[in-house]
């Protein structure tokens, strides 16, 4: 293929995997730019030294944080971006979630499209990416027109003590619902051999629903469709009159090249794609490309994420350990009327992981009998979209992420919580392990990025419309986290990818529009 194409993808994770895949049987000359390569298959794979200590996978790249310290970000560059390393927990959004919602500390804004918009797409992402759940166990899960596609992932007998502790006590956990090509009715079948290494880590052998196998592998078996790997684009040019891209500049082995695209999709990550834009300012976008609001790399939410560490005298020798969920605080409760949060689990740690984090001293403990006895919990709550919180760049063009934590009453609430319930039904909590909360490591955890080019139906307080479009770029589009307008307390993976279905079928629409004026000129 030569220099111009209908449609340029610039990423390749949840956004963009998702929405090359959407459009790649459309016969159009379609090409995905990834910053990265494919992730090597190799032992260091399920290595946890490797992963956990060492940071194999993760970028050398170096950001600032506001005070222009070095920051060096927990993210990846690779082909399927950060879905190579999450840990495939696929939540839909509470319907609520979608609305305008009062928090402790202030208010979560309303979305311009509604649930139900949504729901034919959050079901076909769960198609997609074969998850497995079990509808109606979680208490706040929102309605859906059908099943989860595979049955629920089973809890290993540890998990399942504590699930039926948890019941006893008069809650509601539930299976999380994971993204995982497993068949536990065919073992010796299934890709998915529900090993130690899923969460944090890539799958050595394909099982784990990544953007890569299930949606970019599958969309270049189209010719239509190319991908140019270890590939950064550093900006994006713009006709004279500012209204459509016409360029884009990729560097890569050392020199810079131009490419054209009809259409052009900015997927990056909410932090890089924001930087991009910014880094794209010209004289008719002097704050930053489609930036006339001056809200591009504002509003960033990352979470308040915390993992909490339950020593129990029980031991717990699960290996596959994120099955299980807990929501029942999710919206508040009785004690505290505000939305708390969502509590299910980590990846089981091992003594190497927990090296990595743990206190310089734990009295009477080892990290590896820790390790054996713990229950890793994963607590995440809302953080709210605030202006200061933001991406920008230094005079060098370097990304500067500020963020400072706000929501943080409602987190210690649900930590409470959490703690009051483990100590009820014996699970004795011995130390928590702040990750991305205060200045432990405040910035670095970014797996949850989103918000920094939110979408609205008002050009004076977004960036984008409700089709992910730039409102001031007739042809750019933004297809990852950055548009969320509010963060929810669930993974947004899911969302962002049933987003980049329904935005597919809006460029599906658009291309076809397209050829139909071409044909009518012509006649």
């Amino acid at each position: 293929m030569n220099g111009r194409y209908d449609v340029i993808i610039i990423g390749s994770g949840a956004g963009g995997g998702t929405l090359v895949w959407r459009l790649a049987g459309s016969g159009k000359r379609i090409l995905i730019i990834e910053r990265g390569d494919y992730v090597p298959r190799e032992k260091a794979n399920w290595d946890s030294r490797a992963v956990n200590v060492e940071a194999r996978y993760h970028t050398r790249e170096v950001w600032r944080d506001r005070d222009g310290k070095p920051l060096h970000p927990h993210t990846s560059y690779s082909v399927g971006g950060n879905t190579k390393f999450y840990g495939a927990a696929l939540f839909r959004m509470r319907e609520r979630d979608f609305g305008e919602l009062a928090h402790h500390e202030g208010i979560s804004p309303a979305w311009p499209i509604d649930y139900a918009d949504l729901e034919p797409y959050y079901t076909e992402a769960e198609r997609l990416y074969a998850v497995h759940g079990e509808r109606g166990a979680d208490p706040t899960e929102p309605w859906a027109s059908s099943p989860y596609p595979f049955p629920a992932v089973s809890h290993e007998p540890r998990i399942q003590q504590l699930n039926d502790d948890l019941t006893r006590a008069g809650l509601r956990p539930f299976p999380v619902p994971l993204g995982v090509r497993l068949d536990e009715h065919d073992p010796r079948r299934s890709p998915c051999i529900r090993c130690s290494t899923c969460d944090g880590f890539p799958c050595l052998v394909h099982a784990k629903s990544d953007a890569q196998v299930m949606c970019v592998d599958p969309a270049l078996r189209h010719p239509n469709v190319s991908l140019m790997t270890n590939a950064q684009v550093t900006r994006l040019e713009t006709s004279a009159s500012g209204r459509e891209v016409t360029g884009v500049i990729v560097r890569r082995g050392g020199s810079e090249e131009l490419l054209r695209g009809d259409v052009v999709v900015v997927s990056a990550g909410a932090i890089n794609s924001a930087a991009l834009l910014l880094r794209s300012a010209s004289d008719r976008h002097p704050q930053g490309l489609a930036n006339g609001s001056g809200v591009v790399g504002r509003h960033y939410m990352g979470h308040v994420n915390s993992v909490v560490l339950a020593i129990s005298t029980t031991p717990n020798p699960t290996v596959f350990q994120k099955t299980l969920g807990l929501n029942d605080f999710y919206f508040g409760d009785s004690d505290f009327p505000y939305p708390m949060g969502h509590i299910s689990f980590v990846g089981k740690l091992d003594a190497v992981a927990l090296s990595a984090g743990a206190p310089p001293f734990v009295p009477g403990l080892t990290l590896d009998l820790m390790a054996k006895h713990s229950l890793d919990f994963w607590l995440t709550s809302e953080d709210l979209p605030d202006p200061e919180n933001r991406v920008t760049l230094d005079r060098d063009g370097n990304i500067v992420l500020s963020y400072a934590p706000n929501n943080v009453e409602a987190h210690g609430r649900l930590v409470k919580k959490l703690e009051y319930l483990l100590e009820h039904i014996g699970a004795r909590h011995i130390i928590r392990r702040n990750l991305f909360v205060g200045q432990r490591i405040p910035l670095a955890g970014v797996a949850h990025q989103n918000g920094t080019v939110r979408f609205g139906s008002d050009p004076r307080t977004s960036a984008l419309d409700v089709n992910c479009r730039a409102h001031e770029v007739d042809n750019l589009y933004v297809v990852d986290g950055s548009f969320f307008p509010s963060s929810a307390a669930v993974n947004p993976a899911l969302t962002i990818m049933a987003n980049a279905l329904r935005v597919g079928d809006h460029l599906l629409d658009r291309l076809r529009t397209t050829v139909q004026e071409v044909a009518h000129v012509a006649r």
